[in-house]
């Protein structure tokens, strides 16, 4: 027989998210007592220590907390979803999702992912979430996040990969840059020249990969993790960069313009996923996610 509750765990989840019983409470709009007593019961029922207890500071987890939460949002997760399944049979699918991107590709792909998704599905709530790929990877291994659009450049074992696009790096010149004049850039030409790094992992690692696979050493003039700061640098004239994501317009915020050619020599392309737990068995609302970015992605 199963000696804890879903109310617990709930209870749980929220002491641990918002820092505090007070906190948990007025999320839940329970009152504070019942919480307490509630994970009190709990803690004597696993026989552990689940949170620790500040005076007049909140709460924090425990090592042990920290070992169950993941799995019990994963549990609160599928309640949820078979709470909702069971009032809205044959019905719309309703609930919210926890959608992270990556930073660059969120501006260009996301806003039309959830516009299509909510076209059909207008009960769904998006939460979003940007940042860098191991900020990413973090939330959906805590339960922060269910699903996250990321590039698929060393990703860890624990991650389900849907493929979404395939993508090829390319060169950003300023309008006015002689090597505009060809039709391709060599790494080769662009080496001894001021580079305008877009500083954020993988792209980092990505980028200075390719002029390492070629034994060649990039001359980084500028490094900015915003990827519009990056085009703005070229278009100032300050260098080139390398991206991947390219904006349907050649212009950067100021109105300068910009230049793309393709790199002239083999390089490696870099594929686009929705990324999830392995543990995480997809609930509704995910399985729809993944299809319209799907259906997005391969209508281009």
């Amino acid at each position: 027989m199963i000696q804890y509750s879903l109310r617990q765990l709930e209870y749980l989840v929220a002491c641990i998210d918002t820092g505090s019983v007070a906190g948990a409470a007025q999320k839940l709009n329970v009152s504070q007592p019942s919480i307490s007593v509630s994970i009190t019961k709990l803690e004597a029922t696993l026989g552990v220590q689940l949170l620790i207890r500040h005076h007049a500071q909140g709460v924090s987890p425990t090592a042990a907390a920290e070992r169950l939460v993941q799995s019990g949002r994963n549990l609160l997760s599928h309640a949820y979803e078979l709470q909702r399944q069971a009032h809205l049979e044959g019905e719309a699918i309703s609930g919210e999702l926890c959608v992270g991107s990556f930073i660059t590709i969120a501006p260009s792909y996301l806003p039309r992912v959830i516009k299509n998704l909510k076209g059909v599905h207008p009960e769904i709530q998006i939460q979003l979430r940007e940042g860098t790929q191991d900020q990413l990877v973090s939330k959906l291994r805590d339960g922060l996040l269910e699903m996250a659009f990321l590039y698929d450049e060393d990703l860890p074992e624990d991650l389900r990969k849907v493929e979404l696009a395939t993508v090829s790096p390319y060169v950003l010149l300023p309008r006015h840059h002689p090597l505009v004049k060809g039709k391709s850039v060599s790494l080769s030409e662009l080496a001894p020249e001021p580079f305008i790094l877009l500083d954020v992992q993988p792209s980092r690692r990505y980028f200075t990969g390719l002029f390492e696979a070629e034994d060649l050493t990039p001359n980084i003039a500028y490094s900015s993790s915003s990827l519009e700061t990056v085009r703005g640098l070229v278009g100032c004239g300050l260098g080139y960069s390398l991206l991947v994501t390219r904006p349907k317009g050649d212009l950067t915020y100021d109105g300068a313009a910009l230049v793309v050619r393709p790199i002239k020599e083999m390089s490696r392309k870099s594929r686009i996923v929705l990324a999830s737990l392995n543990a995480l068995r997809p609930t509704q609302i995910m399985k729809s996610f993944e299809e319209f970015s799907v259906a997005h992605f391969k209508a281009g």
